[in-house]
């Protein structure tokens, strides 16, 4: 029975001989408030400095250092007791720049099988290998290295067997006083505080990021779901490690560390933790001499900058006078619109015509898209009233008009900005062939919507605004292809009820009233008839005068008219058309402008009763056959011309009123 009894408890003995040494080697925590009598394996570079700062790397190019704790822990046992994967751990590090100007590589808290790290290369990859089984790093990253795919230099990652990050994020803490993300740069010399924490029966890993002036966070930086049971063998090694490159380098520092593989990792004592030395000034003298030709490169580039602001401020110089003050709004700095096209680039050449340039333009600050019109006006007799017109034009406010933004002047030369329209103008369409054909129904809603523009300046505006240069070139298209009246650079105000006062005769040959030569007043009935050339020249893709033209073609209204009076008005229809058009409506916009074209005044129709009639709601009545009456004669005196025989010349007054052109409206 006793020898019984004494086998039996050399087995027990034998058994807690084994066993409890296991049993100690699997439930590990320490903590370390500085490093003194540490218990850590160190290679490379690290080293342990007087007052307890563990030193991973100096600020040599190429170095690498490592620091484990020195036994290996138990993450998971093959024998019958169950061992949990769940661990926690938090450190306090520091990663200083060798100087503020400079950044540098960073750190990664390790566990891997092993200790020691052979035939790795210094350089970006934190001291360790590119790619390795059973290997779970968090970085802390100053680097962007496009072959690990990083997200930028400055982010924590989580690392499985490789260096490309399952998961990463900008380096951040979550502050739960302002409820929001803070950003923090990584390199900065300052201490920062890192907490990781896995749970096994979530399989759920955290890594919480924060200074070390607060408490830890309640959100997390990163959190993954990850098994670690496919990763961590038996025995793992846990530890740092780092690395320098070439040129830029940092020292790396581990101020403290807590780590617990069976719980809640203890929390480290801030105050009592070593401090990391401050940001060192580069000695090398090389800099300093960078330093001193970059001073002397500002210097010399303030210096020419100053020539090239004075230079420039006579480049952007424009007249500004006292007056000018109570336009403010309106009126665009020169400088401006030389940036906004490219300096009056001819790449952003719109057209060109008799009273100017027209430029395309994108106002930096806005991002809009302008035109702008360069016209020359050099007498600065009538400046003021002028630019007083041109700025009440600017409140005009109409579907169907170009909105006229503002102006500048400068060295004699007046500017004036405006809507740009992405289609360009009609002319363009009617005559061009890199822009697609207009169909009648495209021309007939844009002859519809000039008309009503014409009738808002004529009669709806506060005063009556004479456009003096309507034509098919002033007419510009919207993206859907919307007539707008465009080119206010001639028009003039005048009260309604009258009478306009007289100008120099200005606009368009083929489309000025035979009185405006005679007697230099442009009124309604002058916008009425070069209305009416518009209206023939897009029913019949034609411009008004066609100099190569027979000499019955050479003026498009007489043209009209001859066939009319042969019965076939229709043959005056463009022929591009190729007869695709409503009959009553092409007739009607062909006879409208025989009667808008009118040598008398007085015999025009008004834009309100235009409008009536191309709504349908009064009709035409059939026109006089005398020739007189559309300026066979009288036009040809205008434009200078001499086309016909004597028996066609003369004047003779019209055979019907505006009054008799109406009927009652239907």
């Amino acid at each position: 029975m006793a020898t019984g009894l004494t086998s039996l408890s050399f087995l027990v003995t034998l058994y807690f001989i084994h066993k409890i040494p296991l049993m100690l080697a699997q439930n590990v925590q320490f903590i370390y408030n500085g490093f003194q009598q540490a218990n850590l394996h160190l290679d490379g570079t690290a080293q342990i400095l007087p007052n307890g700062l563990l030193q991973l790397t100096n600020n040599l190019e190429r170095q690498r250092g490592y620091a484990f704790y020195r036994l290996p822990l138990k993450f998971n046992t093959s024998s019958g007791l169950t061992q949990s994967l769940s661990f926690s751990t938090n450190f306090v590090f520091a990663i200083v720049p060798e100087n503020p100007s400079k950044g540098g590589q960073g750190i990664a808290f390790t566990i891997s099988p092993s200790g020691k790290f052979t035939n790795v290369v210094a350089s970006n990859t934190l001291g360790l290998l590119n790619a390795s089984n059973h290997l779970l790093a968090i970085e802390l990253d100053t680097r962007k290295s496009p072959e690990f795919q990083d997200i930028d230099n400055n982010h924590v990652g989580i690392d499985v067997n490789s260096l490309k990050s399952i998961e990463s994020a900008t380096a951040t803490y979550f502050s739960d006083q302002e409820r929001k993300n803070i950003s923090l740069e990584l390199v900065s010399g300052n201490p920062m505080h890192l907490w990781i924490d896995y749970n096994e029966t979530e399989k759920l890993l955290k890594v919480t990021l924060a200074p070390t002036s607060i408490p830890k966070p309640n959100r997390p930086l990163l959190s993954t779901h990850i098994n670690m049971s496919q990763i961590l063998l038996e025995s793992m090694f846990v530890g740092f490690s780092a690395s320098t490159g070439t040129a830029i380098t940092s020292d790396h520092y581990i101020l403290g560390w807590s780590f617990n593989n069976s719980g809640q990792a203890q929390s480290l004592d801030v105050s009592k933790l070593p401090q990391p030395p401050q940001q060192r000034k580069s000695k090398d003298k090389r800099g300093q001499i960078i330093m001193i030709l970059i001073i002397a490169v500002v210097v010399v580039l303030i210096l020419v900058t100053g020539a090239i602001f004075i230079l420039r401020r006579k480049k952007y110089a424009e007249i500004l006078e006292d007056w000018e003050n109570e336009y403010g709004p309106h009126r665009f700095s020169y400088k401006n619109l030389y940036k906004a096209t490219k300096g009056f680039s001819n790449n952003e050449l719109l057209g060109e015509g008799g009273f100017g340039k027209v430029y395309k333009g994108t106002l930096r600050s806005s991002n809009i898209q302008i035109a702008v019109k360069k016209v020359s006006h050099d007498s600065r007799q009538g400046m003021k009233e002028f630019v007083a017109e041109i700025i009440s034009m600017g409140r005009l406010r109409h579907r169907n008009l170009v909105q006229l933004l503002g102006y500048c002047r400068r060295k004699g030369e007046l500017l004036l900005v405006y809507d740009y329209m992405p289609n360009g103008s009609l002319d363009k369409f009617l005559y061009g062939n890199e822009k697609p054909k207009l169909n009648w129904l495209q021309r007939f809603q844009i002859l519809k919507g000039v008309a009503s523009g014409l009738l808002y300046l004529h009669e709806e505006w506060e005063q009556v605004v004479l456009h003096r240069d309507v034509k098919a070139s002033n007419v510009l298209l919207d993206a859907e292809l919307n007539g707008r009246l465009g080119d206010f650079g001639l028009a003039r105000l005048c009260d309604h009820g009258a009478n306009p006062p007289t100008t120099n005769v200005a606009g368009t040959v083929g489309y000025l009233a035979p009185e405006l030569t005679r007697t230099g007043r442009a009124t309604t009935c002058t916008d009425v008839f070069a209305f009416g050339a518009f209206m023939l020249e897009v029913a019949c893709g034609r411009r008004p005068i066609e100099i190569q033209g027979l000499p019955a073609e050479m003026i498009l209204v007489d043209y009209v008219f001859q066939c009319w009076r042969k019965g076939a008005i229709l043959d005056a229809s463009d022929p591009r058309l190729e007869g695709s058009y409503v009959k009553e409506e092409m007739e009607l916009v062909l006879k409208l402008g025989l009667v808008c074209s009118q040598s008398m005044p007085a015999a025009r129709p008004s834009m309100r009763q235009v409008m009536q009639f191309l709504d349908g709601d009064a009709d035409l009545l059939e026109l006089p056959h005398d020739d007189a009456c559309f300026g066979t004669s009288t036009n040809s005196e205008a434009y200078g011309l001499s086309l016909f025989p004597s028996s066609s010349m003369g004047s003779a007054p019209s055979m019907f009123s505006t009054d008799s052109i109406l009927r009652s409206g239907r």
